[in-house]
């Protein structure tokens, strides 16, 4: 006569018929190709910094890592706010940005995602400065001339920002309070723009991304005066940053990161870090990154988790400071 199993074999057993015990899952991980959705149309540095490490991904994890772009809904906070709802597995990433993971949930009402509750944090992939910049006409050599220049004006100072409420046209505005000087902000429809209307000088100074500044200021028809990180960008590493020229502490960046929904099991969310900062530490993807402004960031997905957190404080505080109402 056979023995009759024990009770705990049975519930061992019963785990795994009904999946509950993960282990056997996880440790196949991944079995199948991968999806790293963009919330955005093709172009532009979101794209690019998904693609720079997708195909490093791709050798190392052994399965495809399929980039896919959605359309732009509420600033790809549509695209944030499907990822968020989808299955915890592994198998659907979000690039996620400074954009939909801090100032888009509090410039429209119900984006439907709480970044703290309803994401697992992989790792940055980097962060990408803006750049002060002047019309050759200004006669100021540093950030601290300039701010004394505004201090001077009678009338609120102009500022061209691309876009209203834009990471840019916040660090305008975070620029005027750490400076305590009046601003008069100058949106423009994008960042071209902004530079035609700089070369041209009908605006002195402007907020702007490196790429699309670069070739203006190759051809000394725009100056750079300061960058917006906290440390000097790899791209311009003789221009100061505006924290070392007068206000400690100034820091405006957009970072770009790898998140998965969540309740991803942690060993996925180990594997996927792993994987991301061997593919940031090669000097193909170093130099992608630099082509884009950005520098790379590697983090481990704690370390991730409270870059998120900070930058949600910031720049919550400061849309809320302008008097912003959800759309």
């Amino acid at each position: 006569m056979s023995a009759r199993p024990s009770f705990r074999s049975c519930l061992a057993t019963l785990a795994l018929v009904l999946g509950i015990v993960p282990a056997a899952g996880q440790s196949d991980y991944p079995n199948r190709a991968i999806t790293l959705v963009i919330p955005l149309p093709p172009g532009g540095t979101n794209d690019m910094m998904a693609r720079a490490v997708a195909d490093k991904l791709s050798a190392s994890l052994g399965q495809q890592v399929v980039v896919e772009n959605r359309p732009a809904g509420g600033s790809g906070t549509v695209a944030t706010r499907a990822v968020a709802k989808g299955p915890a597995d592994g198998y659907t990433l979000l690039l996620a940005y400074t954009s939909t993971m801090a100032t888009g949930p509090y410039m429209f009402s119900n984006v439907g995602y709480d970044v703290r509750k309803d994401f697992a944090p992989i790792g940055l992939i980097g962060g990408a400065p803006a750049l002060l910049l002047l019309h050759p006409s200004m006669n100021v050599k540093d950030v601290r001339e300039l701010i004394g220049l505004m201090k001077a004006s009678k009338e609120p100072f102009q500022v061209a920002t691309p876009g209203v409420s834009t990471v840019n046209h916040l660090a305008a505005v975070l620029f005027a309070q750490q400076a305590g000087v009046k601003l008069q902000y100058i949106p423009y429809k994008g960042s071209q723009p902004l530079i035609t209307e700089l070369v041209g000088g009908h605006v002195k100074v402007g907020f702007n991304p490196i790429p699309v500044s670069r070739g203006a200021l190759e051809g000394k028809l725009i100056r750079a005066l300061a960058g917006t990180s906290l440390k000097r960008s790899s791209t311009f590493p003789d221009l100061p940053t505006i924290a070392e020229s007068g206000l400690p502490g100034f820091d405006a960046v957009l970072t770009y990161g790898i998140v998965a929904p969540a309740g991803t099991p942690r060993p996925i969310v180990e594997r996927l870090n792993k994987e991301l900062r061997a593919a940031l530490a090669t000097d193909e993807v170093k130099r992608r990154l630099n082509q884009e402004g950005a520098d790379v960031m590697p983090t481990t997905p704690e370390e991730h988790a409270a870059i998120l957190d900070q930058e949600d404080i910031k720049w919550s505080a400061i849309i809320k400071s302008m008097g912003h109402k959800p759309q």
